[in-house]
């Protein structure tokens, strides 16, 4: 990489660095710099067709095969009895037709320039341009995410010390899978267009895979990014009116919900029972990091870079996108979902709530755990 693009990328990266250091916690932050310096100083995710990572978590055979987690076999015998084929499900025959103003692939209203005086004078067919831009993005983002849910999923199956987990693991890669198939034919075939991974989104994805200990890979992707992308489907889907992308969406949020369900339960018995109260600390402390990630750094720079970086400054491009209607959206639901489970799982304790209070995120907590809601209740 020139050094001049990497000066630039770590001056730009100097916020996420002060965030990861916020807690003072030095273990988190050395878990994280390693993926930080990978995703936003050297760009791997941008410049790299494929990604080696190196990792190291221990393998846990059950040779007694012993089933006692009662509740993780009734989720398991669901997730059986819920798979879904993407080829043959789903109606590909639909034609979507980005330019239709009777079936608007999201609203202006999620698209955060619209606010703008520009925006008024843009032409239907540059509104529409745009619109298919922010979702391509917001799909390709989804569809990175699912490929580090289907690696994060197949290391948790082997690591995780329970037969039930291990076996609802096996479903979980399978629904993994099938999603990053739906959401790459919807983009290659339907919108035509696929935007590389965020840089934060990297960081993460890459904290996750490489971390050695199973409950922090189960912790990062089933209650976080799972409950970020449970929170965005949610959102998106009544905006669309496009309807194979309800339909996906649809059958994509049934899955979601039983992964976190999943990740709830395996880590409330674990943390209980098995952690240290200088190790739950740490994950907690973790948590909060990572949430600060999913709160103030999926701000579509790509889709900026694309259409907005001639007229305004990056800046002044992050500030619209956080006070836009879409990120309160997201953001809303996002936490709707995480705090609650956060709380099941005995990671919202009185040391760290007034850091969930200063962002004003408490309000969530007196909501449904993923093990209290079905699937019907989030759709």
């Amino acid at each position: 990489m020139p050094i001049a693009k990497a000066m630039t990328s770590m001056l730009q990266s100097g916020p996420l660095i002060r965030e990861a250091a916020a807690t003072g916690n030095s273990r988190v932050l050395a878990t994280l710099l390693g993926p930080a310096y990978r995703g936003l100083i050297q760009q791997r995710g941008k410049i790299e067709n494929a990604t080696e990572l190196q990792v190291a978590h221990a393998v846990h055979f059950d040779w007694k095969y012993r089933r006692e987690f009662p509740e993780m076999q009734r989720i398991y015998t669901a997730a059986k009895r819920s798979q879904w084929d993407a080829g043959s499900d789903l109606d590909w025959s639909i034609s979507v037709d980005p330019q239709s103003p009777q079936q608007l692939l999201i609203p202006d209203s999620y698209v955060p320039p619209s606010t703008l005086p520009i925006w008024q004078r843009l032409s239907p067919a540059e509104r529409a341009d745009q619109r298919h831009a922010m979702l391509s993005w917001l799909l390709s983002q989804f569809l990175h995410g699912e490929q580090g849910a289907l690696f994060a999923a197949c290391q948790c199956t082997e690591a995780v010390p329970w037969l039930d987990a291990k076996l609802f693991g096996g479903t979980q890669a399978v629904d993994e899978g099938r999603h990053v198939e739906a959401f790459h034919t919807y983009l290659s075939t339907k919108l035509e267009r696929l935007y590389q991974i965020n840089d934060n989104l990297y960081v993460i994805i890459d904290a996750l895979i490489t971390d050695s200990r199973w409950d922090v890979k189960f912790l990062g992707m089933q209650i976080m990014v799972e409950g970020l992308a449970l929170g965005a489907f949610c959102s998106l889907r009544p905006g669309t009116q496009e309807p194979l992308l309800k339909e996906m969406l649809k059958l994509v949020i049934t899955d979601e919900a039983r992964h976190v369900h999943f990740g709830v339960l395996a880590l409330k018995r674990f943390y209980k029972t098995e952690l240290s109260e200088v190790e739950r600390r740490e994950r907690e402390d973790w948590a909060f990091e990572v949430a600060l990630l999913l709160r103030s750094r999926f701000l579509a720079h790509e889709f900026y870079e694309d259409y907005y970086a001639h007229l305004m400054s990056r800046a002044a491009w992050d500030q619209l996108v956080l006070r836009s209607e879409l990120m309160e959206l997201f953001r809303r639901t996002m936490y709707k979902r995480l705090i609650p489970n956060l709380k099941a799982i005995g990671l919202l304790s009185d040391r760290v709530r007034p850091r969930y209070a200063e962002l004003g995120l408490l309000v969530y907590e007196g909501g449904k755990a993923a093990p209290e809601l079905a699937a019907n209740d989030l759709l």
